[in-house]
């Protein structure tokens, strides 16, 4: 089944990061169109970033993390008010799920299974 989807680990507590809201959007000939939102559930995941009526499409697309409303919300001061990381849909009918490392000052992201 194709899907995007992603989770948000918060290394500095050593937890999933919960209710950070999240932006996908896949790039046009005219510039980014939003192609669905939401935010991270309990467990630090997204499991469908597609709106229900999207079709995942072969592209670039780009998820936009917004950190600093969740490090906002811990009372903690970050380096980066959001982290955006773009990568490539080269076979629709595969899963892509996107994780995050996250820190208050530093990130890092994979290719997940």
């Amino acid at each position: 089944m194709s899907a995007i989807t992603t989770h948000i680990l918060d290394v500095s507590k050593g937890c999933p990061a919960r209710g950070v809201p999240v932006t996908l959007e896949r790039q046009t000939t005219t510039g980014w169109e939003i192609v669905g939102k939401g935010a991270t559930d309990e467990d630090g995941r997204l499991r469908d970033l597609l709106t229900s009526d999207a079709i995942l499409q072969t592209g670039n697309y780009r998820l936009t993390f917004d950190t600093e409303n969740y490090f906002s919300q811990q009372k903690f001061e970050s380096f980066y008010p959001q982290v955006t990381v773009a990568f490539a849909v080269r076979d629709a009918a595969q899963h892509y799920h996107v994780p995050l490392l996250l820190s208050p000052f530093g990130y890092s992201t994979y290719r997940g299974s």
